[in-house]
């Protein structure tokens, strides 16, 4: 059975970052692409990043600030997020989720994903 699991978030302050753990199981994990979303308080889920199996990226949001980072350790079977400088408007549920792709560059679109995580809670306050 296809799992997701995410953890690392929390309480942080302005300017703090925090690095999201995404732990797979229960399928090939290098045949599928795992992308990051966020849900923040009365707003629409967002696509943030997705990484394909071969280690290709897309990054929707701050695409080229690196305030957020994708990357992936296949040993590990698990996707990390890595979120700098933070501010209170990236306060929300950070989701991970997964679909089957054996190609390079994935797809952010949360249509085509079908395998999704609980979610863990980022806040950001002072």
């Amino acid at each position: 059975q296809l799992q997701l699991v995410e953890s690392g978030g929390g309480l942080v302050q302005p300017g703090g970052s925090l690095r999201l753990s995404c732990a797979a199981s229960g399928f090939s994990f290098d045949s599928y692409a795992i992308g990051w979303f966020r849900q923040a308080p009365g707003k629409e889920r967002e696509e943030i990043a997705c990484i394909s199996g071969t280690g290709a990226t897309a990054t929707v949001i701050e695409s080229g600030t690196g305030r957020f980072i994708i990357s992936r350790d296949d040993a590990k079977n698990s996707v990390y997020l890595q979120l700098n400088s933070l501010q209170p408007e990236d306060t929300g549920v950070y989701y991970c989720a997964a679909y089957s792709f054996l190609g390079s560059i994935c797809s952010v679109s949360e249509e085509h994903y079908n395998y999704w995580g609980q979610g863990t809670q980022v806040t950001v306050s002072s």
